[in-house]
């Protein structure tokens, strides 16, 4: 307790310096409504914010914008004020540098100088989506090089200010391009022929530039999440080399934005495939090495690259010296020595449901760049939704967060895989795969061949490459075992070696602990269930330039919702009534919640998915019967861009996109017993409706007749409810036939699992639990429960037992009961 007090008054005492000094700004949880950035494109992102000079500059991107958009080159000083320059031609830019020799930042399309003077390079004469900046390989005083996301490549001499373009952007295969660009129409073409179709980072050292692309092209990509897409790529200066064939984003070293210090310095990507998140690491000797890391969250899934945007390792002035990285939700601890002869250190911090794309420590505060709410939603639509449209018009903003505040977000459980029904051939030994940073471990094996297998399992201890025996677990033919990891087995990396080629999957399971602090304070004057009378309202954020949420407020009681004005939210965070019929409109035919949108049964909430595919989630308190089934709650909505968060019977979810595998690979954040009515994305905020008629608060913003309110803060408060809990189950007095596999009922990222069993019958009846780690659809026997006839079984899952989704199947026809509370 003492310890928590502590926490809780340092982060108290932080919170209150920061904002004491920028007090003349009127901040929520971070997020100053006078800092939001717009543009007119379907997509509005954060691509760079880097300090300089005093200030803040930042850039802002539409979607696939290679000659330029309406984004602006934002610069932003102490007192938190922004400015917009003039001289800003937008595009798709998130690449940020400062070279050393000059004393200039290149940021997007703009060099800024030491004085603060910004030279404008034009679209027109550098076509493409500006990704990245990198040294110079033989004359890095003078030169640098830009690449695009469609593999252009530019040398920009730094004096002469002439650019030479080394390899083609691809989007100049588009005669719609070509007939923008002049000087580009005879121009002898020279691809570099990559593999992928979304470039993301880039950097140069140890005599090679590296450049990473995390998508791929085509129908199957956009709805497979699993495919072969993207790589990694060096280049000599005289030829490109394919590195590995998979989808990589960050690529960076030690010395950042300013590049490499030495030719031997070690450069670092990250990326991932539908296992896990993977980590490669070039050493000047050695070469590649790669290593695999859990996933804490699969909403950044997908074959086409679009979920992830720019995951970073960025230097925030840590004391250890440690760097911060943002890799699949998750603030991770990276170690600024890290090498393949000196690999530790990497840790988890917490986990995050903030689109980043990119961050930089500026007056004493980390500054999140963020990408919050896109027009367009891309290929996020799905039934859950409804007929529900996305805001009216792109938008995004900066969150500025304490560096103590990493350690106190979402909690740290993860999982991955080194395989998935994985047929090995030649190499029997899997990639080294993270062990340090979690207590509560377990891995998962499964045998998918005709005879016998073993595992044996290995552990690098410090680090350096150097593997000692753990232990052997010997699988029988077609089956599946579940291991725990003792804390006391001590590593920094796993791996597993098998006796004889065949088909495999090896899959770990890691729980962290609840980080956040509860701080129920900041809900007091949402509604709750159970209230006679509170205010609704539905929610859109207005388009062409308005830059205001419109609120179509009104009164719900018992089981109807009746508007009773319309009202609009401004910068200032002032509520006030406006008579615009036209909107009102609009917002009825596009914003209203349907009714009936999943099934709420007596044990469970069952989602039936686009796919068709049956998942079932646990429910919280019976008030919430009402609320879901007549449309008196939004159920789900993009409030970060291209993932959802789902509201579902009192727990709020994290909710992956259907090409990310959607449903599969859900994650819930917190439960509450809250009316909540509505929610949508605002200036980067996030906008509740369902409000209590009276009460103060300074997140509460009410009008000035006292018909209309919201409630406003981040995304990220929602951690502050408190852990996920409720009770349900995949069978309630359920009629079942011998060997039927029950719908999967969500079983990950909750605490304190029991389940009661139970069956009608007079004799023995076998009930098989089953687990999947992942939400692939790979399932692991987990045990067998003998239920005696007229009797019930209690089971309580050991602590460290860690899966997404699990499900029963029972060896005799019968009608069962199979019941879990999660406390």
């Amino acid at each position: 307790m003492i310890k928590e007090n502590i926490k809780i008054l340092f982060l108290g005492i932080s919170f209150l310096s920061s904002n004491l000094l920028f007090a003349q700004q009127k901040s929520f949880s971070g997020i100053y409504p006078n800092l939001a950035m717009y543009n007119d494109e379907g997509e509005c992102g954060t691509g760079a914010v880097v300090p300089w000079n005093d200030k803040l500059y930042v850039i802002t991107y539409g979607p696939h914008l290679p000659i330029g958009s309406s984004d602006k080159l934002y610069i932003i000083d102490k007192s938190k004020k922004q400015h917009v320059y003039e001289g800003s031609v937008g595009g798709t830019p998130a690449n940020r540098m400062i070279h050393k020799e000059t004393n200039s930042l290149f940021i997007g399309p703009y060099v800024i100088d030491n004085k603060g003077v910004v030279t404008t390079i034009s679209p027109f004469d550098m076509p493409g989506r500006h990704t990245g900046l990198a040294r110079h390989l033989t004359d890095p005083k003078k030169k640098i090089y830009f690449a695009t996301m469609e593999e252009g490549f530019y040398e920009y001499d730094l004096t002469s200010k002439k650019i030479t373009e080394l390899y083609t952007d691809v989007n100049l295969k588009s005669e719609s391009y070509l007939k923008k660009l002049p000087k580009y129409q005879n121009k002898k073409q020279n691809f570099a022929d990559l593999f992928g179709a979304h470039g993301k980072g880039v950097y140069s050292g140890q005599g090679v530039l590296v450049y990473s692309n995390n998508g791929e092209s085509g129908e199957k990509a956009l709805k497979q999440y699993d495919i072969p897409a993207g790589s990694l790529s060096e280049w000599d200066g005289k030829s490109w080399k394919l590195v590995r064939r998979n989808q990589f984003v960050e690529v960076t070293g030690p010395g950042g934005i300013y590049g490499n210090n030495a030719d031997n310095d070690a450069i670092w990507a990250t990326g991932w495939d539908h296992k896990s998140v993977l980590l490669a690491v070039r050493d000047s000797k050695k070469g590649w090495s790669f290593y695999r890391l859990p996933k804490a969250s699969r909403s950044y899934d997908g074959a086409h690259g679009w979920n992830t945007e720019w995951p970073r390792i960025r230097e925030i002035g840590d004391s250890n010296g440690d760097y911060l990285m943002t890799m699949h939700g998750m603030f991770w601890k990276f170690p600024k020595s890290f090498t393949s002869s000196n690999a530790k250190g990497i840790r988890p911090r917490s986990s995050y449901l903030k689109v980043i794309g990119d961050f930089a420590k500026w007056n004493n505060q980390l500054v999140f760049g963020c990408d919050d709410s896109a027009q367009k939603e891309f290929l996020n639509k799905r039934k859950i939704k409804g007929n529900l449209e996305g805001a009216g018009q792109s938008n995004s903003n900066l969150w500025f967060v304490d560096e103590a505040q990493l350690d106190y977000f979402g909690s740290t459980t993860a999982e991955g895989a080194v395989w998935i029904n994985d047929s090995l051939t030649e190499n029997l030994v899997s990639e080294p795969f993270l062990l340090a940073g979690w207590k509560k471990r377990n891995i998962w094996l499964k045998n998918h061949n005709n005879k016998p297998a073993k595992f044996d399992l290995e552990v690098d201890l410090v680090g350096n490459g150097k593997w000692t025996p753990y232990k052997s677990i010997n699988v029988a033919a077609n089956h599946s075992i579940s291991e725990e990891m003792p804390v006391d087995i001590k590593g920094e990396w796993i791996r597993i070696k098998v006796s004889d080629s065949g088909n495999y999957s090896a899959m770990f399971s890691y729980q962290g602990e609840n980080l956040a602090i509860k701080e129920l304070d900041l809900f007091n004057n949402l509604s709750k269930i159970g209230d006679n009378e509170y205010l609704g309202a539905y929610l859109y954020a207005l388009g062409n330039n308005q830059r205001k949420l419109g609120v179509l407020s009104g009164k719900i009681q018992g089981e109807t919702f009746n508007t009773t004005g319309y009202y609009e939210l401004n910068s200032d965070m002032e509520l006030k009534p406006v008579n615009n019929s036209g909107t009102v409109e609009i917002i009825k035919k596009n914003f209203e919640i349907p009714k009936d949108l999943v099934s709420v049964e007596e044990s469970s909430v069952l989602v039936v998915d686009d796919l068709g595919r049956r998942w079932r989630f646990p429910k919280s308190k019976a008030a919430f019967d009402k609320l879901t089934r007549n449309g008196l709650t939004r159920l789900a909505r993009e409030v970060a861009t291209e993932r959802d968060l789902m509201n579902l019977h009192g727990t709020f979810f994290e909710l992956p996109a259907e090409n990310a595998d959607g449903f599969a690979k859900v994650r819930p954040i917190a439960s509450h017993d809250m009316a909540i009515h509505d929610f949508a994305s605002y200036r980067g905020l996030l906008v509740l409706s369902g409000v209590n008629p009276k009460g103060d608060q300074d997140n509460i913003i009410r009008s000035e007749d006292g018909k209309a309110a919201v409630w406003v803060g981040a995304i990220d408060d929602l951690w502050k409810l408190g852990k996920p809990t409720g009770k349900g189950g995949p069978l309630s007095n359920t009629s079942v036939k011998a060997n039927e596999v029950s719908d999967p009922y969500l079983f990950g990222f909750y605490d304190k699992r029991n389940i009661e069993l139970s069956h009608n019958l007079q004799e023995v009846v076998d009930f098989k639990i089953q687990l999947d780690p992942s939400g692939n659809g790979e399932w692991f026997d987990y045990k067998t429960v003998k239920v005696l006839g007229n009797k019930s079984e209690h089971f309580v899952f050991p602590s460290n037992v860690e899966a997404r989704w699990m499900r029963v199947i029972l060896n005799k026809a019968c009608k069962a009961s199979a019941i879990l509370t999660y406390e």
